[in-house]
């Protein structure tokens, strides 16, 4: 029997694969000779970049960027040398959890270390990239990116803007005449999940600059300097467009993408399956097992479980889930491709004691081959 594992993260717990390969074990308990293939699983947030990495073979990098707040911080993104790809989560280098919360102000924060992970993959020949923009502290519109890429983002002095939304504010002009040229052979996957415009009431000023740290009086101060920043890039290139959905994201890096680099806003999880061409799996395959840390009503929303049911279901397959912990409105999961859908506590425990990861790990294994012998005596009874 060959059976499919793609399984996302137990944040805290396990990792994509780690899962994966625990739900394996789980199955080969039951059934030694069953063909058990485990696909990384992540849906372009925090975890992406380990899990395509090594679940496709890769290499990860490990390099000194500069950090949201100006400071030197270690980043980490992935290579997959045979596409020529880099995958890179910008909250590496740019992420609001590497600042402590009383230090957080979007009137500082830059990006300009995410176009050194993009600058150092270049370097190493990626030309291809998938970048993951959830989590971020910025709202720069991503000029510190640009700047690190050589765009020259200038004041009316003709001197480098500051670092953050401030440098938004003395803006003047946008010199692309220095940029490195192998940007132009570059193409960008980017994974974004909102669809904020760039400004106005549902833009990243006003909807994400106070989870940064702006005040009140900051967010009206933010959106005009970035209104007036879409209108400089308007100039640079006609094609730019504020209000495309996704620009807003990451503090206008979604617009920086879009409007800098030949680059496309596509969901995370879309991008993932293509990458990994789960779907080649999944055809030929008998079972489908997927899941998460935890399965609700927000799994169905575009999470990875439900990407990889939908194409279960395209070749009419089986699709069981398993995850740590099931909420009472997980049923839509049924009504959404996932056939049924187990919890892996196997005791009553503590919060600590079930996200420990050897616990986690046993958990997973058990219900994985409880699971397994239960399909194996179904089928051996009703055929």
């Amino acid at each position: 029997m060959k059976i499919v594992v793609a399984i996302d993260s137990f944040k805290g717990s396990l990792t994509s694969l780690e899962a994966g390969q625990a739900v394996r074990s789980g199955i080969l308990n039951a059934c030694p000779d069953a063909q058990v293939t485990v696909m990384p699983l992540a849906d372009g947030g925090e975890g992406t970049v380990e899990a395509l990495t090594l679940g496709m073979g890769g290499t990860l990098q490990t390099v000194t960027v500069t950090g949201p707040l100006g400071k030197a911080v270690t980043a980490q993104y992935g290579i997959l040398q045979d596409k020529k790809t880099a995958i890179i989560e910008m909250a590496a280098a740019a992420g609001i959890t590497l600042i402590p919360e009383e230090m957080r102000s979007p009137l500082h924060t830059t990006t300009y270390g995410v176009g050194e992970l993009i600058l150092d993959a270049i370097h190493k020949g990626c030309r291809r990239f998938i970048v993951g923009i959830g989590g971020s502290a910025t709202n720069d519109g991503g000029i510190g990116m640009l700047q690190a890429l050589g765009y020259r983002m200038l004041d009316a002095n003709g001197e480098p803007v500051p670092f953050g939304a401030i440098g938004l504010k003395a803006l003047s002009s946008i010199d692309g005449s220095h940029i490195l040229p192998e940007l132009q052979e570059c193409t960008f996957r980017i994974a974004c999940d909102v669809t904020n415009p760039l400004c106005g009431a549902t833009g990243c000023s006003a909807v994400f600059g106070p989870q940064k740290g702006a005040t009140p009086d900051d967010v009206p101060l933010m959106d005009s300097w970035m209104n007036h920043y879409a209108e400089l890039s308007g100039k640079n290139n006609p094609q730019a467009n504020p209000t495309t959905p996704g620009a807003g994201a990451a503090g206008g890096l979604g617009f920086a993408f879009l409007t800098y680099t030949n680059a496309t806003l596509e969901s995370g999880i879309s991008i993932v399956l293509a990458e990994t061409r789960l779907e080649d799996h999944i055809a030929d395959a008998k079972l489908v097992i997927t899941g998460e840390g935890r399965l609700d009503s927000q799994t169905v929303m575009g999470k990875a479980p439900i990407g990889v049911a939908q194409i279960a279901k395209r070749h009419q397959k089986p699709v069981i889930a398993l995850s740590g912990c099931v909420a009472p409105d997980a049923r839509l999961c049924n009504q959404h491709g996932i056939d049924a859908y187990f919890p892996v506590l196997q005791r009553i425990s503590s919060l600590a004691e079930a996200m420990d990861a050897p616990n986690a790990r046993q958990n997973v294994i058990d219900t994985a081959e409880q699971v397994m012998r239960l399909i194996l005596t179904a089928r051996n009874h009703f055929d």
